[in-house]
């Protein structure tokens, strides 16, 4: 397995908000590999931002990249990094901890001591092999499902490799801790849960939220979670739990239906539990309604400190059907129908050379700007009487002005049968969740129920099985930004696109000249590139 540091997960990075970060990436792996600063808006900086494709091509082995990594001015919480290249971010992440700025602090009482965890997939095996071999195998193909969860790098008791070895967290009566938690898991929503402890919500995704108290969380694949637990318990061993949460038909049986634990061990002179007591509380793989019960708490703080920004007079409206599907490939003269995934009918083909350099050097012929605001046609997208495909392959992109108000609702659809969650991620960008629902988004009646007071503001949004989810975010950050489920899977069948925001015609509001050095593409290209400053023509 691939790691960094030869540590699993990766080295923390703790900072300061405000503060900007340098990064260097020596790659002694086997095969290139590129660095994503998850939830970090990197100001006018897409240079740094890492998706393989999309801002730059793979740091190759025995090479090295510096990442100057740009925080945005009010970010604050718990972000992450991870590799953004292949299924390598499986072993390749790692927590970003950004405190209050110097002589600040957080607008809740002081923990007394903190702690992150982070949750993620086991393969036994190079997962990126694993899928390569999978995808091989047929048309039909799914990838690989995950051997085991981890929590802080360890599957826990109740796997023989881990039993003995299992992350185990010292606590103290009596005292507040705050749980940095991060899901790092490749393709699996996730409940999460302590026994015999509460636990109080109070910050998202590097934002912070209204507190709210819940016994447990639902933490999807990208998204972070800052939750305060008091130990308040009888001085003994409790587990901490996870198991996945699964949104797909349940007669879908292939899912990793493991649980994975870590302890709270209280310090103090007592006789040790024969075993930890496990959390009654943690849900059952298929709760739809309890998940979607505990997302609906969450609001932003909208205090004069923290304040919301919601952008009220929208200038630019997508509708944006987020789908399973197939798509027709012809290879060599034959011709078959593979498994896609897309947005709006559009299945994203990853190009020859990156997305930001084609648009920063005004190369034609490696995308287009025609990604629909619409489906190409409507239909009851819940039900069950569905279309044939119609899915295309294309590197389609969105163009936005710079200060464009945007709002966005994302569409979940039955098409193949297969409703499903999907944790969709912008880079770039943070934007306010305005509203969620169940069914088709009726355009009249369900914009009455948005929340425009005290919205949360977040990286990374669940899109419900069969539902729909409304956000808002104003395109003031000029750059080339991907979004995309961030279930490796779907992503890797084409379920992303890319938002191209233009300059704003001043210094301030243009993105930053590109760096001295960036990772050359590896193949060799036919197209002359002219550089967007001098004129100077290179390969």
């Amino acid at each position: 397995m691939l790691t960094v540091n030869e540590s699993f997960p990766g080295p923390v990075i703790r900072i300061h908000r405000g503060d900007t970060v340098y990064v260097n990436v020596q790659n002694e792996g086997d095969y290139g590999v590129t660095i994503h600063w998850h939830g970090v808006e990197q100001t006018r900086n897409p240079w740094s931002d890492g998706p393989e494709y999309i801002t730059q091509c793979s740091i190759q082995p025995r090479t090295n990249f510096t990442y100057e990594v740009i925080l945005g001015k009010d970010q604050e919480g718990t972000l992450w990094w991870h590799a953004h290249s292949n299924w390598t971010r499986a072993t390749v992440h790692g927590a970003i901890v950004v405190l209050p700025a110097e002589g600040t602090t957080y607008p809740y009482p002081k923990p007394d001591a903190e702690d992150v965890i982070v949750l993620a997939s086991w393969y036994k095996g190079d997962v990126n092999l694993l899928v390569q071999e999978a995808l091989l195998q047929n048309s039909t193909s799914s990838t690989p499902v995950s051997d085991a969860y981890t929590i802080n790098g360890q599957p826990g008791d109740f796997a023989a490799c881990s039993n003995g070895t299992t992350y185990r967290l010292l606590v103290d009566y009596g005292k507040t801790y705050l749980l940095r938690i991060v899901n790092a898991i490749m393709n699996s929503e996730t409940f999460f849960a302590i026994s015999g402890h509460n636990l109080t919500v109070v910050g998202t995704d590097g934002t912070y939220t209204k507190p709210f108290v819940t016994s447990f969380i639902m933490i999807a694949p990208g998204q972070t979670m800052d939750v305060l637990v008091t130990m308040d318990q009888a001085p003994s061993y409790y587990y901490i739990a996870a198991r996945q949460f699964v949104s797909e038909n349940p007669e879908v049986p292939d899912f990793d239906d493991s649980n994975v634990t870590a302890i709270i061990q209280y310090r103090g002179n007592y006789t040790p539990p024969a075993a930890p007591s496990f959390p009654a509380n943690l849900p059952a793989y298929h709760q739809l309604e309890v998940a979607y019960s505990f997302l609906s708490q969450f609001r932003s703080l909208a205090s004069p400190e923290h304040p919301v920004n919601v952008p009220l007079d929208i200038t630019t409206r997508m509708y944006i059907t987020v789908a399973m599907n197939s798509v027709v490939y012809e290879d060599e003269g034959t011709t078959g129908t593979y498994i896609a995934s897309s947005l709006n009918n559009i299945s994203f083909l990853n190009p020859e050379m990156d997305v930001l350099q084609a648009y920063y050097r005004h190369v034609a012929g490696v995308y287009t700007t025609d990604f629909p605001d619409h489906p190409s046609y409507y239909f009851n997208f819940t039900g069950y009487d569905m279309p044939s495909d119609v899915t295309m392959q294309a590197t389609k992109v969105k163009v936005l002005n710079y200060n464009e108000s945007v709002e966005i609702i994302f569409q979940g659809t039955n098409l193949q049968y297969t409703p499903e969650d999907h944790p969709l991620h912008l880079h770039g960008y943070t934007f306010y969740v305005i509203g969620s629902g169940y069914g088709v988004f009726d355009n009249e009646t369900d914009p009455q129920g948005f929340n425009l007071v005290d919205p949360p503001e977040r990286n990374t949004v669940t899109v419900p099985q069969n539902g729909w989810v409304a956000l808002r975010f104003v395109a003031n950050n000029p750059g080339v930004w991907l979004w995309h489920c961030h279930l490796d899977r779907h992503l890797t069948w084409g379920m992303d696109t890319v938002f191209i925001v233009k300059d704003g015609g001043t210094p301030e509001t243009s993105i930053l000249p590109p760096p001295a050095y960036m990772p050359p593409c590896q193949d060799p290209s036919p197209i002359v590139l002219e550089d967007f400053s001098d004129s100077v023509k290179a390969w």
